[in-house]
């Protein structure tokens, strides 16, 4: 029996889980996993915290011998002198650092805060969550997914931030949703370097509606370089007055039943054109 087999005797006659000796450990279930199969082997720090709660003698834990107890005596004598024992560089795995803290305090079956960050891939879910990969109504992470999230890649329910983000209102690199903002964006009300939607406004603006930009396709389009069934022209030097007037105007009147925030939005970006 080996230290893996050894390791597996105990954890079971304590009737623990990997998952629950991780914790007691301060470790990732992914440690425990490899160290049952053989595959890395825990550090000194971890070997004494396992004879400690297992109490159990570090001999036993690494050899399978009691403390003291002198090692079998061979059958027979060997023929020759015994070799040196050659000399085994063990290579441990290690976790790197971790750090988790959750709320006692509870709601729906949720940690009010629960924080879980490490070099791996930590899962924090909680009311307000912080990880790795984060779930929960506030949460912040690489993978961000909630009613309120923010990280690299994020998914908002009402609010999403991030490099890639996807929510009822989006703003990032890359923004998908009702309300976008972004380097590249999707949605209703779509504004960015390359808007598309169904209003939409920026450097390359397409809409099913009205489109507003440097180029700008649309059934009203207003932009330098302009195509639809209305289009109102750009020169180079901005619109006139009176041409401002008519593209608000225009605005006005493709937009009968959009929220006064979204002819306002188009309205800015005609005036912004005039500049």
């Amino acid at each position: 029996m080996d230290f893996r087999d050894r390791l597996f005797d105990l954890r079971r006659q304590a009737g623990l889980s990997q998952e629950e000796l991780a914790n007691l450990l301060g470790l990732t279930r992914q440690a425990v996993q490899k160290w049952e199969a053989g595959t890395s082997r825990p550090d000194m720090d971890n070997l004494v915290a396992l004879s400690n709660y297992f109490s159990v003698s570090l001999d036993y834990l690494v050899s399978g011998r009691e403390a003291g107890a002198a090692p079998p005596l061979p059958d027979y004598e060997p023929a020759v002198p015994a070799q040196p024992a050659p000399t085994v560089v063990h290579h441990y795995y290690h976790e790197g650092w971790h750090y988790e803290y959750k709320s006692e305090r509870t709601l729906f079956g949720l940690p009010l805060v629960h924080i879980n960050l490490g070099r791996r891939d930590h899962w924090a879910r909680g009311i307000i969550a912080v990880g790795n990969i984060a779930t929960g109504i506030v949460a912040l992470g690489g993978i961000a997914a909630g009613l309120f999230s923010l990280g690299g890649v994020s998914f908002g329910l009402l609010l999403a931030l991030g490099a890639v983000a996807l929510g009822g209102v989006s703003v990032g690199g890359v923004a998908i949703g009702l309300l976008a903002w972004g380097g590249i964006a999707l949605g209703w009300l779509a504004v960015g370097g390359c808007a598309v939607g169904v209003y939409a406004a920026g450097g390359v603006a397409a809409a099913s509606k009205v489109a507003v930009g440097g180029i700008a396709s649309a059934p009203l389009a207003i932009g330098q370089v302009a195509d639809g069934a209305k289009t109102i022209l750009v020169p180079l030097e901005g619109l006139s007055d009176a041409a401002l007037m008519e593209a608000h105007a225009a605005i006005t009147e493709a937009c009968p039943d959009a929220p006064f925030f979204v002819t306002r939005l188009l309205k800015f970006f005609a005036w912004a054109e005039m500049r």
